[in-house]
């Protein structure tokens, strides 16, 4: 065993034990740990949020440059702070309903783009997919995956006939995207928990190079 000396190792070490510690139950050390991230989280990224948004794109431009259009945004964001005010609360409901409006603007048709036109793209047979056979074979498969996929949610008329095979197919699809979605989230928390015992058995103790 080679312990590190380094400070800043011990510390990142013994917080990585106390939130291991949760595995038992829950105990001081674990909600010490828990809290202690979720502040430094919350003011990092406060920190972060000021430098990289407020101060380019308001205090910059309002304030050295003049531009004074963007005493609306500020405002807005001011009108926020009013939530903790008893008397006059409801006036966060102006930048809630401008943000929620003008949002819905910008999301929806990209949304439409990246989700639905481009993944009808992705369904469409040319002549390009089959210069290659095992990438025609995966072209044709994505086609019935989505048509039987689109028949399952199909609820208009009864599953009997043609319909209720396709139907069924379509599950067995549904069940392989949730299955692969499943495995892929599983897999990346195994990643990190291998990342943190490499931390403490080499970093830290030494043990594993």
């Amino acid at each position: 065993m080679n312990i590190s000396q380094d400070i800043l190792v011990w510390i990142s070490s013994l917080l990585t034990l106390f939130i291991f510690s949760f595995i038992f139950r829950d105990n001081p050390f674990y909600r010490f740990a828990e809290h202690l991230f979720v502040g430094t989280s919350a003011g990092y990224f406060i920190a972060l949020s000021y430098h990289n948004v407020v101060y380019p794109n308001l205090i910059v431009p309002l304030f050295k440059e003049g531009q004074f259009l963007y005493v609306i945004p500020l405002i807005l964001g001011i009108l926020y702070i009013t939530r903790f005010i008893p008397q006059v609360s409801w006036l966060v409901r102006i930048p809630i309903a401008f943000l929620l409006g003008w949002g819905s603007g910008v999301a929806i048709p990209a949304a439409l783009q990246a989700d639905v036109i481009k993944q009808i793209q992705g369904t469409m047979l040319t002549r390009n997919l089959f210069s290659r056979w095992d990438n025609g074979l995966w072209a044709v498969l994505i086609l019935i995956g989505v048509i039987a996929t689109l028949i399952f949610f199909f609820f208009s008329r009864e599953r009997k006939g043609i319909i209720k095979p396709i139907a069924n197919l379509g599950i067995i699809f549904i069940m392989l995207g949730f299955g692969a979605s499943f495995g892929y989230t599983v897999m990346a928390r195994i990643s990190l928990l291998i990342g943190r015992f490499q931390y403490l058995l080499g970093d830290w103790l030494g043990i594993i190079k």
